[in-house]
């Protein structure tokens, strides 16, 4: 079990290395105006958040092998455990977010600002944060 939750803990930090940088490369992006550096910044992008959805895959898997296979956060006063999924489908919809603004990005159409994508840039510290509470303190 350790094992499994040793590597889990390592695709969940890698994927939040991804979600953490994805957003700083929009800052840049909104704030780009010359086509070169706009492609090379998008080409970036794409090939970060290729690689964070995959790292994403085993971070998941591996989770639910510990809460379904070893039983972690199973039986009577383990509530934070169904916090702790309320906040990795908060992860998901952060992750698929990112996917849309990377479109919006590449069709040219991002109507935002880099001020919003500096604040959009704490949205997974915060996840992080209360995610790493909930597994660490177990509160419910």
């Amino acid at each position: 079990m350790l094992w499994v939750k040793a590597l889990h803990i390592v695709f969940v930090a890698s994927w939040f290395a991804g979600l953490f940088y994805l957003p700083r490369i929009f800052v840049n992006l909104a704030m780009e105006n010359e086509a070169v550096t706009t492609e090379r910044l998008l080409l970036m992008a794409r090939k970060l958040y290729r690689f964070m959805s995959i790292l994403a895959l085993p971070a998941l898997v591996l989770g639910l092998v510990l809460w379904m296979y070893y039983g972690i956060g199973r039986g009577p006063g383990n509530a934070w455990l169904h916090a702790k999924l309320l906040m990795v489908f908060l992860i998901l919809g952060y992750h698929m977010a990112c996917g849309s603004l990377l479109k919006k990005f590449e069709q040219n159409r991002n109507q935002r600002s880099h001020v919003w994508f500096r604040w959009f840039n704490e949205v997974p510290v915060i996840l992080l944060l209360v995610t790493v509470i909930l597994v660490v303190v177990k509160p419910f």
